[in-house]
């Protein structure tokens, strides 16, 4: 370790040991964590007015897997990838064992099964809550074989989004549509493995921009609720509207034992899909302060799923995944820091100034000292962007994969 990091290093403990810390117990707890990445993360994608393509962009899911493998080498606590069925997948392929002995070499694990409900043409009015029952029927047939994927493929968790929605007042029936939902989601959910929990994301408009069949953390929770004990919500935070207080959906959903996981990505607007941080890093600590507070006094909430959802078109798409793990272990690095009993103590008295200040101090605290060593600990350099930017591995696959159309499953291109 050099001198300049263990100076600081040393100082950043003593100031932590001050709020009451246990150093040792938080780099513990950051060296457990897991962030699942996102197959599509590494592929070309864009906006509804087109793909921007790169040179390298995984374009197969043996690239994608590659990619993957590259994160979790270099950040250490990135070992599992979502799949996106039919983007990743042959439904009617037998590749399971391939991809599994594929992930294996490169050193990641099956996450998420993502089924795609809303790409086809079918689709264009809906796929649970479609007024077309043999719609309706394909979209359940597709998420149960997702299922049956994901038990060949090690996976415990179904990720369900759905563009479900209308653009026109009078367009279709708000409670007939709801009924459609809850049926099929039942259906999916009775064909699940004992192991395999159902998380169910939400989304306030687009591309329905009148109604979405399920539009908020209340629609999703109910729908849960309906399903069964291994139902939860999945929250986005690209998923809310402007001022949406998304640390207190996280704390109520936490209390009701049914948060499930996260999306992490970042916005300004809306479903901006932007890295981590980019633009409101401080919601990002506000809501790691919930989740630390739940790790501390844990309740029956189910394991949290920590995943990413990013669309990288104009950077390249391994550093900035690599760009986002580091963002993350800053916030929780951050929200381990803050000293509770303070925060209590001013709670209690009603000090509303004092208890804002022990928020502040914690989040303007440097804790890259920490996050650096912890890295070394783990045998990893402590700075992994760079590291990777050294490896040679992006000009490798630039000049490998060049500029290519199209994604999908094994061996395709």
């Amino acid at each position: 370790m050099p001198d300049n990091l263990k100076d600081a290093y040393r100082l950043l403990s003593n100031t932590l040991a001050s709020r009451g810390l246990n150093v040792d117990r938080m780099k513990q707890r950051m060296k457990a964590v897991e962030i699942e990445t996102p197959s599509w993360g590494y592929s070309d994608s864009g906006t509804r007015f087109g793909v921007f393509r790169q040179p390298g962009a995984a374009s197969t899911i043996e690239e994608k897997l590659a990619d993957a493998g590259q994160v979790q080498r270099f950040t250490g606590v990135a070992p599992l990838i979502a799949l996106h069925v039919l983007w990743d997948l042959d439904v009617q392929a037998r590749e399971h064992d391939c991809v599994l002995e594929l992930a294996k070499q490169h050193g990641v694990r099956i996450g998420a099964m993502n089924p795609n409900v809303f790409q086809d043409q079918e689709y264009a009015l809906g796929s649970i809550t479609n007024h077309c029952s043999s719609v309706r029927k394909r979209a359940i047939r597709h998420m149960i074989d997702s299922v049956e994927i994901g038990k060949a493929l090690h996976s415990d968790v179904l990720s369900l989004w759905f563009a479900d929605g209308t653009n026109y007042p009078g367009e279709a029936d708000f409670r007939e549509r709801k009924h459609w939902a809850q049926e099929s989601l039942v259906e999916v959910y009775r064909s699940m493995p004992p192991n395999m929990r159902m998380l169910i994301e939400y989304k306030p408009f687009e591309p329905g921009f009148y109604h979405t069949d399920i539009a908020d953390w209340g629609m999703a929770f109910t729908f849960a609720q309906g399903c069964g004990d291994r139902a939860h919500v999945l929250v986005d935070l690209g998923h809310h509207l402007h001022g949406a207080n998304i640390e207190h959906i996280v704390a109520f959903l936490i209390d009701e034992e049914r948060l499930g996981g996260f999306h992490f990505n970042n916005r300004k607007y809306a479903d901006d899909d932007l890295t981590v941080a980019t633009v409101n890093p401080l919601e990002l600590f506000l809501i790691y302060n919930e989740l630390v507070k739940a790790e501390d006094h844990p309740n029956g909430n189910p394991p949290i799923a920590y995943m990413v959802d990013q669309s990288h078109n104009t950077k390249l798409k391994i550093p900035a995944m690599i760009q986002t793990i580091n963002q993350i272990q800053i916030a929780h690095a951050k929200a381990l820091s803050i000293d509770r009993a303070a925060l209590a103590r001013a709670q209690r008295a009603n000090d509303l100034v004092g208890a804002e200040t022990v928020i502040q101090e914690a989040f303007n605290t440097d804790v890259q000292p920490l996050i650096r060593v912890v890295r070394e600990e783990m045998g990893l350099d402590p700075d992994p962007l760079r590291a990777y930017n050294e490896s040679g591995y992006q000009e490798k696959i630039t000049a490998e994969r060049g500029m290519r159309r199209g994604s999908g499953g094994l061996g395709q291109s």
